[in-house]
């Protein structure tokens, strides 16, 4: 009998490796790999595997291929719609990642339940509870319809037949670390097995023209392989962002195939499951302390809307060296670089001090456009005079001390105005071909020691 095949394979991103390593060659991970069988391809000499993406397997002219728009099915909730770009599509397979209990189960059960009253029939599988269990949740949501089809398996074999009986608009798998295929024979839940299912689930959403979405856990001790190894075969990849035990969850899309990767969803996690926020700025503004040193609200864009978010800083002498550097929702080297620039170009002392900076409310940052907020929190914290409350700081910094241009400044400054501010520090190269607004005072800065004294006076 000849003798199988192995190999080693990371849990966190799925690379393989021929021997057993202590850390993954790839991303890192400590003790993350483990040995599997190698998977040996069944498919005939010159078949291959069949995903339903074309007719024929004879090339076409780019231009005679056709092209159908694809009606988009809306989900019931306004913000998912929203990172998915209007809707799921027909043969779209998507993977919702996150941590266990941040609400990914309530969100699915929801939008199958809503699907089921105006698009039919849905089949929902679930192999981590039972039918039981999944039908006292949807009853605690509110989320009971008539075409919806609960199956609790965790072969994949059967949930495809049971899938060809059904035929349904939606097919939900949850999760997708507890399928397996019988023909392989590592455990449920390592990369071979993941990997496997979900080319299997693409096969079968792209065939038939079934939108597919596929849960997946997130653990920070890689005891369960992570979902890395789907990101380039699935079509959209969204994110849930937020503590479990926090009240709102924001989820974000990675990668969309059929959309744009830039926006976010909002939601409120309460009795009734995750409900949309649609009002992101009011939410996160609503609990801003006044007259607080180290606090400045500033205009991010999250895709195609602008949204106000309060950035906080906390500067303090520090004990011991060397001080502490600590940011939560914003790139640690983005504060860096902004402390060199105060030390550097307006004189601020900053480098013996304790710096901590976050975004109320958990959301993350990462556009050039908070910089400048960034900035004048950092000096307003360390010089204990706080910021008028009605004013709103936005532009990016650069090395020279030079406040540079950021796009969208007019949505920017109509959110602003439509949350009652009526004073925004923005870039004055922004200011060309923009009107002063009566309800709101513009003021351009060409540095950040203008934008210090326009802030701080």
């Amino acid at each position: 009998m000849a003798k199988k095949k192995t190999a080693y394979f990371c849990q966190e991103c799925g690379n393989e490796s021929p021997k057993w390593v202590g850390r993954c060659s790839a991303c890192g991970a400590w003790n993350s790999m483990v040995e599997e069988v190698i998977v040996k391809d069944t498919a005939k000499a010159g078949g291959g595997l069949s995903l339903g993406l074309s007719e024929g397997s004879a090339p076409m002219k780019i231009r005679e291929v056709e092209t159908k728009e694809s009606a988009r099915m809306v989900t019931g909730s306004g913000e998912l719609d929203r990172v998915l770009g209007g809707g799921l599509l027909a043969g779209s397979l998507t993977l919702v990642v996150g941590d266990p209990g941040v609400g990914k189960s309530s969100m699915t059960i929801k939008v199958c339940a809503d699907l089921a009253k105006t698009e039919g029939t849905i089949l929902y599988v679930t192999g981590e509870e039972s039918a039981r269990q999944v039908k006292m949740r949807a009853e605690r949501l509110d989320a009971l319809a008539d075409d919806l089809y609960i199956l609790s398996e965790t072969n994949l074999d059967t949930i495809e037949a049971q899938t060809m009986k059904l035929a349904p608009r939606l097919l939900v798998i949850d999760s997708i670390q507890t399928v397996f295929r019988p023909d392989i024979e590592s455990a449920p839940g390592s990369i071979s097995q993941v990997r496997e299912c979900a080319v299997q689930l693409l096969r079968i959403a792209k065939a038939n023209s079934i939108a597919v979405i596929l849960v997946g856990h997130v653990l920070k001790d890689g005891s369960l392989a992570g979902p890395r190894a789907l990101e380039h075969i699935v079509d959209t990849v969204l994110y849930f962002e937020g503590d479990r035990n926090a009240q709102y969850r924001v989820l974000r899309a990675v990668k969309n195939r059929f959309g744009s990767t830039n926006e976010i969803g909002l939601f409120e996690m309460n009795s009734r499951g995750l409900v949309d926020v649609p009002d992101a700025s009011k939410l996160f503004l609503s609990e801003r302390p006044d007259d607080m040193p180290g606090s400045v609200v500033t205009a991010s864009m999250e895709g195609t809307r602008p949204v106000l978010v309060e950035v906080q800083s906390l500067v303090s002498e520090s004990q011991f060296m060397p001080p502490r550097r600590t940011s939560d929702n914003i790139d640690i080297k983005r504060i860096q670089l902004l402390l060199a620039v105060l030390e550097k170009r307006v004189g601020l002392r900053i480098g013996s001090s304790d710096v901590f900076v976050k975004v109320a409310g958990g959301i993350k940052v990462d556009e050039p456009a908070v910089d400048l907020a960034a900035t004048v929190a950092l000096a307003s914290s360390y010089r204990n005079r706080s910021v008028s409350a009605g004013t709103v700081v936005i532009g990016e910094v650069g090395l020279a001390g030079e406040v540079r241009a950021v796009a969208g400044a007019e949505v920017r400054i109509r959110e602003a105005a439509r949350m009652g501010f009526h004073t925004m520090i923005l870039p004055k190269s922004n200011l060309k071909g923009l009107e002063q607004k009566e309800s709101i005072k513009l003021i351009g800065v060409e540095t950040v020691a203008q934008a210090l004294d326009a802030a701080l006076e």
